[in-house]
């Protein structure tokens, strides 16, 4: 069941539907791929695809503009430091988003017959949908970023209503979380709307002829907290127990039997008033003319019998009631199941836990190899912590380990303990700072009776109590918190989402009873403590026999443990962590600091209309039309030109004529998948078909539904020079020179946060600011060679490797026309005071010349812009392998004499 050899390692890159994760093995793949997914989702998955690469034909100009505007533009984020970093959606959430706009409005799919069109499985039946609303479900990894797709599918049903004419979608949401830590998560995000302002959520004003910032009129309610409500653009964030019907009580820590409040499948009984607040929320929203319904940690409505549903139902029907209805419900969880693990018929979008951790979305889960699972045993005795010392003991070391890799790297680790009662808790919390001194103080026990949620009771002290446990549980990951370990029965099955639990231990057993998932249990953990990073982050999980049985049972779902040695046993290598050397008291950090200044770009992709495209003034060189035998015309393979991957097969053998339109469409979405363009398929389908039929061959215009001229069409040469003449034409009209850059601000190394490089040799230099320059993967030993030299030239006062973390790198013009950025070698200081940035080459590239001429410019922009304020030259030199062990430089004076100019 391991994942297709093709599917990809970037989350951001579309991949072909044909190489997702399905639960076979991959001999399987052609035979039962769509009956083991999600009923509906694997012919959903293959026509937004198609929908994607035909761009976006059928639906509104509204969805269409966002749909461009999220996913077809660039886009940068401001972070704290003022600093602006390139962002883009996974790919994952875009899928998700794309899927319900298709389902909702290009397929119309509003109930369960319009749904159950799209069943592969042929197993499913009217009876397993109890809605009578739109539903859609998104399966999605933990931490593959739910909030997001909701952010962006509840601006997509606002602005929907208020510019499409006869629009059903709403400008009223009510977002429900299943308890009061997930709604603690959410409002994190959409406390005063942040997350639509701060991520490119919201088109920029002007943007395909619309104001949508100021449009988006939205007024936010938390819980009781309710505004004046006004007819339209309100967004409700609140916890299920909110919106109850009259007559449900919230479970409460006091009840008696505290089943309902945690485990019921069935939910609460009735017994009471909603809430003993003034505001009650269930009454405001049932009022409301026009509502769409989205749930995060949507695997709670698993059941029609459940007070969850019947609340989202009542609403439906006091809507009825005023000639209206539900306009949507939108379900997000990573564990779309009901309790005897069938999946939820309405999930309509998968992205697997196993794409996630493979694309490193999230962490990888590790396990105790053989060696040290033999360290565990469990010791008879009465005492919970002497029966579980072994468990407690390498638990502690193997979070040693990781908290002192993180440390260094600016993030601090956390052990999580979960054991079986409340009493347990407090014996295991004083024995952590027993055998280990440093987790004195540091550790936060959190036992509420026996189901270990953090309950919302509304009881003076009590609350207050609980309040401080959920505020110290959520900011556990941060600095200023003194824990470093937390203890608790279960500790939630959702919710509690912190970035850095880097060790996990399980001391009780799961069973199919408890209604948990191990994928649910493993998800606490799974969260990235980094990003802008492509490195692979790991979480060690270990417990007792029970508990990895119920781990390692998430096999089902692909997931392949990684078996590591742990604890202080395993000696493990310590990891390679570059920092700026400040302890090194033979280095003056000051003298060492190269400012590099930042530059705007000067070249930037305009999204001009394709009608531009003038295929007559491409330039290509035409080819001849090469003859073929009938018998040679009868298969035609067409492959991508990205990938190589046999694409279809049009088979000629008993068809009639050949369908020459299926060819000109093939190279139309490729042409729109590799320059990342959305929409213009309708435009760039007829330019293609001109190219062809008029352009690409001597003695042109040829008959296109000729199965010779079909047949050459499917030579390389043929499909190269209509992909590159193309391609070249496109970027031609929407790549354009601003002309001018200006120093926007400067890259001070001494600045640099610590950070993990490949793991590859090293040396340490006098010269340079950071404790290590690292090679980069596959680049030889010839930059650690040109290191040791500018380490030793007498006329160098200090050097840098340019590594990523820098965030140094320049914007360029391919040779094929396309933009793309490039990042120096090293930038180096000389005694004279003029900084060089320095390009080394094992061997040459096609794109070398382009990126020379660009660091040349960079460098006359540079130096422009700095000498006008008193800075520094700024110079370039080109430096090739054979060359420079040829003739070995002294110092930077005779390497800059000996490479002075690069020969294109």
């Amino acid at each position: 069941m391991a994942l297709h050899k093709d599917f990809p390692r970037s989350p951001f890159e579309i991949p072909d539907s044909r190489h997702r994760w399905f639960p076979a093995d991959e001999a399987m793949r052609e035979s039962a791929y769509e009956k083991l997914l999600p009923p509906l989702v694997a012919n959903i998955r293959e026509q937004v695809s198609q929908w994607r690469g035909d761009g976006y034909p059928g639906a509104s100009d509204t969805s269409s503009a966002l749909l461009r505007w999220w996913f077809g533009q660039d886009h940068m984020l401001e972070e704290a430091d003022g600093t602006l970093t390139p962002f883009s959606y996974y790919f994952a959430q875009r899928e998700a988003v794309e899927t319900v706009i298709w389902l909702y409005e290009v397929r119309q799919a509003r109930d369960k017959f319009d749904l159950m069109r799209f069943d592969a499985s042929e197993a499913i039946s009217t009876g397993m949908f109890p809605e009578n609303w739109p539903r859609y479900v998104c399966k999605m990894a933990t931490g593959a970023g739910k909030t997001k797709v909701l952010s962006l599918l509840i601006a997509w049903s606002y602005f929907h209503r208020t510019y499409e004419t006869g629009s059903e979608l709403a400008r009223n949401i009510l977002l429900i979380a299943p308890n009061i830590i997930v709604l603690d998560r959410l409002r994190a995000d959409f406390d005063g709307l942040k997350i639509f302002f701060n991520d490119p959520v919201l088109p920029d004003n002007g943007f395909e002829g619309r104001n949508w910032r100021d449009d988006f009129q939205m007024a936010l309610h938390i819980q009781d907290d309710v505004r004046i409500v006004r007819p339209t653009g309100n967004l409700f964030l609140t916890n299920i127990h909110r919106v109850y019907l009259g007559d449900v009580k919230e479970a409460s820590l006091e009840d008696d039997d505290l089943t309902d409040y945690f485990l019921d499948p069935f939910g609460p009984k009735p017994t009471g008033k909603t809430t003993d607040s003034g505001t009650d929320l269930g009454e405001i929203v049932r009022d409301i003319d026009e509502l769409a319904v989205f749930n995060d940690e949507a695997h709670h409505v698993h059941d029609e019998r459940m007070a969850w549903f019947k609340s989202i139902q009542d609403i439906h029907h006091r809507m009825l009631q005023k000639d209206g209805q539900l306009a949507l419900q939108l379900d997000v969880t990573a564990t779309p199941k009901h309790n005897n693990g069938a999946i939820f018929v309405q999930t309509v979008s998968d992205y697997p836990l196993v794409e996630a951790i493979h694309q490193n979305v999230v962490k990888h889960p590790t396990l105790p190899d053989a060696a040290s699972v033999g360290r565990l045993n469990e010791h008879k005795s009465a005492l919970f912590t002497e029966r579980y010392a072994d468990y407690l003991q390498l638990g502690v070391e193997e979070w040693r380990v990781s908290y002192a890799e993180h440390e260094k790297l600016g993030k601090k680790a956390v052990l999580f303990v979960m054991v079986d009662d409340t009493k347990n808790c407090d014996e295991v919390g004083e024995y952590l700072e027993k055998i280990a001194p440093e987790l004195e103080g540091g550790v936060l026990v959190i036992h509420t009776k026996k189901n270990g949620e953090i309950s919302e009771a509304k009881s003076g002290k009590k609350l207050e109590e609980l309040e401080a446990l959920r505020e110290a549980s959520n900011n556990i990951d941060s600095w200023a918190s003194p824990y470093k370990a937390i203890v608790s029965v279960l500790m939630l099955k959702e919710g509690w989402d912190v970035r850095n639990v880097t060790t996990v231990v399980g001391l009780r057993a799961y069973s199919a009873k408890s209604n948990i998932l191990p994928e649910q249990t493993l998800g606490r953990g799974l969260r990235r403590m980094y990003f802008g990073s492509d490195e692979p982050e790991y979480v060690s999980v270990m417990g007792t026999e029970a508990f990895m049985g119920f781990v390692e049972s998430i096999r089902t779902e692909g997931v392949e443990f990684e078996r590591k040695p742990m604890g202080d046993a395993a000696r493990r290598k310590p990891p390679l962590v570059v920092e700026v050397d400040s302890e090194n008291e033979d280095k003056d950090i000051d003298a060492l600091d190269i400012p590099i200044p930042k530059l705007t770009r000067r070249f930037n992709r305009e999204f001009r209309d394709l009608t531009d495209l003038d295929v007559t003034a491409l330039g290509n060189e035409k080819l001849p039309v090469k003859p073929f035998s009938l018998e040679q015309t009868r298969e035609i393979v067409f492959k991508t030109m990205l990938d190589d991957a046999a694409h279809h097969t049009v088979n000629l053998d008993g068809i009639g004529p050949a369908d020459y339109r299926s060819v000109v469409a093939f190279f139309a979405r490729q042409l729109l998948k590799e320059l990342r363009l959305v929409g213009g398929y309708d435009v760039l389908y007829p330019k293609v078909r001109d190219f062809m039929g008029d352009q690409l061959f001597e003695n042109s215009p040829v008959d296109l539904e000729d199965p010779v001229v079909l047949r050459n069409l499917s030579e390389p040469e043929a499909a190269k020079t209509i992909f590159d003449s193309l391609k070249a034409g496109i970027n031609a009209i929407t790549i354009a020179d601003s002309g001018t850059s200006r120093i926007e601000d400067y890259i001070r190394l001494k600045n640099t946060r610590p950070f993990k490089p490949f793991d590859q040799p090293f040396i340490q230099s006098r010269k340079t600011i950071f404790s290590k320059i690292v090679a980069e993967p596959n680049a030889g030993g010839f930059e650690l060679t040109f290191a040791a030299f500018l380490d030793g030239a007498r006329d160098v006062v200090a050097f840098t490797k340019n590594y990523k973390a820098l965030g140094f790198k320049i914007d360029y013009v391919k040779i094929d026309g396309d933009l793309s950025t490039y990042t120096p070698d090293f930038v180096v200081r000389t005694v004279a005071g003029t900084v060089f940035t320095i390009e080394t080459k094992g061997r040459e590239e096609i794109d070398l010349p382009q990126k020379m001429t660009r660091l040349r410019q960079w460098c006359a922009d540079a130096t422009q812009a700095s000498l006008a304020n008193g800075g520094p030259e700024y110079r370039f030199v080109y430096v090739d392998q054979a060359g420079f062990e040829r003739n070995p430089p002294k110092d930077m004076e005779s390497l800059v004499a000996a490479f002075r100019e690069f020969q294109a």
